[in-house]
């Protein structure tokens, strides 16, 4: 089989094109290192890659391990690169950080153990911005990640290179992380999707802090969603060291269950409700042309039957997003406070970071209890909007994707940014709430970048909301759309 046509299989297929001996590991090993060596130059995706020989060895000892009739799991012998906000073990992890330039872990992070556990073989890390702090990936470290339709446009971030390398054909799925909308805004730039997991689905260790600190998630992507549902079912799972890991789903038991959970048929989406949540009400600025557009790619699910209703949050969204900023600097500050309190190292921190930890200094208990309220309270709306609707629908950024250079805008629509992410506010809400919420393809802008779409479900709905991404890829083939070739 063909190096290209290896690398354009999704990831389920490739997995039977493997253990069905079609194809060698060694052959899916080649397949994507070369196309690795063809694209990486252009788009910085993937980093800290391994010594070929050293990845090739591993794809002969998988091969071994299936003519012995040994299968390690459905990632069988698949290339991949974890972010490089993950631990993993003989392999450096950066954190995008100068800090952490030559810093290898002795242990991976739990989903990556999943993952080598599934089969895979890590070859290197994706790209991210320092800290993971910001929607644009760049860092001093590794520079910066270019969109795979337009090399001059921001990747989006934290899971940029991710992104990225997935669109470009040099992964076959990636695992990311989400804070502020890392899993879903770098995936709705690159055309390919990206499940913010509910809220303790994939557990996250090592950690500092197992109890307070419930903003970020680990999570899956992928160029389809039967091949995310796979990718989430191997990192999801409670794990005794994670005290607030929900327990397991028996639908994502296993990667062919979750899979097979998704089938729908088309009756099933007929008088569905979707709450269309827009600007919140006038509440966000966003970029002229972006909301038409999405609520005309919306007009799709209009023609599965579903009815799309506009809909106010009815809440204090300045509010909400100061408390989840505070939240936010308390996680972020603290893990940071001591490289800022050091002048030396204090100057290889980016301002961003440097914001963070001043902003988190002049926090008290009070503020902090008090932001906690604010979601606690958010949480409660949120369950009353699911009265209403069955899902809820959002854009993944509020402008389109920006030039490459530009660390962030500093003005969209009419509107002054205040802070380095304040253009990325539209996703909090979910965040906040603890929801599940995957970024769907939903068109381009007019310069042909890709524009994403947030679905959002209700609380511990994953598969829900996989299953409703699945009609509307079904439906829309926005996902099949390829990239540009590099000229």
């Amino acid at each position: 089989m063909a190096d290209l046509t290896l690398c354009e299989l999704d990831a389920l297929s490739l997995s039977r094109v493997i253990h069905g001996k079609q194809a060698s590991c060694v052959d899916v090993m080649q397949a994507y290192l070369a196309r690795i060596d063809a694209t990486n130059p252009t788009f910085n995706a993937i980093v800290s890659l391994v010594d070929r020989q050293w990845a090739l060895d591993e794809a002969r000892r998988h091969d071994a391990l299936l003519a012995q009739g040994r299968s390690l799991g459905w990632m069988h012998g698949f290339p991949h690169a974890v972010k490089d906000l993950a631990q993993t073990k003989g392999l450096r992890t950066t954190w995008g950080s100068p800090l952490f330039a030559d810093f290898v872990p002795a242990a991976d992070s739990l989903h990556v153990q999943r993952i080598r556990a599934a089969g895979a073989v890590i070859i290197g890390k994706t790209n991210t911005p320092e800290w993971g702090l910001g929607s644009q990936t760049y860092n001093a470290v590794h520079g910066v990640t270019r969109n795979a339709w337009d090399a001059t446009r921001t990747s989006g971030g934290s899971s940029g290179g991710a992104a990225v390398a997935l669109a470009q054909r040099m992964l076959p799925v990636a695992d990311g992380s989400d804070m502020g909308g890392s899993l879903r805004n770098p995936a709705g730039w690159n055309n390919v999707f990206g499940l913010r997991p509910s809220r303790g689905r994939v557990p996250s260790w090592p950690a500092e802090d197992a109890f307070f600190a419930q903003l970020a998630t680990d999570g899956p992507m992928a160029r389809n969603v039967p091949d995310l549902a796979a990718l989430l079912a191997t990192m999801a799972g409670p794990d005794p060291r994670t005290p607030l890991a929900l327990d397991a789903d028996p639908a994502l038991a296993d990667p062919l269950r979750a899979v097979s959970a998704l089938a729908c048929d088309e009756a099933h989406w007929r008088g569905v409700r979707i709450g269309w949540l827009g600007d919140f009400d006038g509440h966000l600025p966003t970029e002229p042309g972006l909301l038409p557009l999405l609520e005309r790619s919306l007009g799709t699910l209009r023609d599965l039957g579903c009815h799309i209703e506009p809909l106010a949050p009815d809440f204090d969204m300045e509010r909400l997003w100061q408390a989840f900023c505070q939240l936010r600097q308390l996680q972020a500050g603290t893990r940071l406070k001591p490289y800022w309190q050091d002048p030396g190292r204090r100057a290889l921190l980016k301002p961003e970071a440097q914001w963070e930890v001043e902003q988190s200094l002049a926090l008290s208990a009070a503020d902090v209890q008090l932001a906690s309220n604010v979601r606690t309270a958010w949480y409660q709306r949120v369950l009353a909007l699911f009265e209403q609707v069955d899902y809820l629908a959002l854009p993944t950024a509020q402008c389109f994707a920006f030039d490459a250079a530009t660390h962030w805008p500093r003005q969209v629509g009419d509107r002054p940014m205040d802070s380095y992410h304040r253009w990325m506010e539209v996703v909090t809400g979910p965040t906040m709430a603890g929801l599940p919420a995957i970024s769907v393809p939903a068109g381009f802008d007019p310069n042909g970048v890709p524009v994403g779409l947030q679905l959002v479900g209700r609380p511990n709905a994953d598969l829900s909301v996989m299953r409703l991404a699945q009609a509307w890829d079904t439906a829309t083939g926005w996902s099949r759309r390829r990239p540009p070739a590099i000229a």
